[in-house]
């Protein structure tokens, strides 16, 4: 059974060894639990992780979703009430956590994305296509779905009896824009709230590289087709 207002936050992280430490140290103490999930790191994330107090499991297939759902599977025997999903580079303000679950705990809503706007934001956090992709899958999701995202930030929170019934399967970069997509064709409750947002320790493993950008890009627009027909 649920506990009733336990919280977890789920990391997934590659080679992070130099901020890992960093997040983990400013998690507000209300939550419960942290999982990072090393996914296939070279470096020392998994140790940093552990010493920073984290519970580290691992995947060795490469991949944002692939991690996450590992994460996730280590939480399913005692699952908690809200389930906050946080990068492991630094980018985001970990001790914003509140603003993202108070919504949730409070019962307006079910799920709350941390958006990245612009008053918000360090310059350069985000790259031009990183803004651009931003705007365009939000944009999307509007015409076909009527969403009013927008942003599609990995800084996000949501009810685990809710995340349960999206039953999530991407592997990879769709990720953040499926798990949104199914909370609109499942008219679960909804809310956007303003966070920080800075440049990141270390270069990005997908808008870091032009491969990286691509792939993402076409994941996401594949997801939005894929749902709409």
């Amino acid at each position: 059974m649920t506990n009733k207002m336990s919280m977890a936050v789920v990391i997934p992280a590659f080679n992070e060894e130099r901020s890992i430490g960093k997040v983990l140290a400013d998690i507000p103490a209300s939550v419960t639990r942290v999982v990072v999930a090393d996914n296939a790191s070279t470096d020392r994330t998994a140790e940093e992780a552990r010493k920073g107090g984290a519970w580290v499991v691992h995947e060795s297939r490469k991949g944002y979703g692939f991690a996450c759902l590992k994460a996730l599977e280590s939480l399913a025997q005692d699952p908690p009430a809200i389930v906050v999903f946080l990068d492991g580079d630094y980018s985001d303000y970990p001790e914003e956590l509140p603003l993202l679950t108070q919504p949730i705990a409070s019962g307006a809503v079910d799920f709350v994305v941390g958006a990245r706007r612009v008053a918000g934001r360090e310059k350069g956090a985000l790259t031009p296509q990183q803004i651009f992709g931003n705007a365009l899958a939000c944009t999307l999701m509007r015409w076909l779905y009527g969403g009013q995202f927008t942003d599609l930030g990995p800084f996000r929170a949501i009810r685990w009896d809710r995340l349960q019934e999206l039953e999530m399967e991407d592997k990879t970069y769709g990720w953040t824009v499926e798990m949104q997509l199914k909370v609109l064709r499942h008219q679960i409750p909804y809310r956007e709230v303003p966070v920080r947002y800075k440049k990141r320790i270390g270069q990005s493993k997908v808008s870091g590289t032009v491969k990286g950008t691509i792939l993402a890009g076409v994941k996401i627009i594949g997801w939005i087709i894929k749902y709409y027909f």
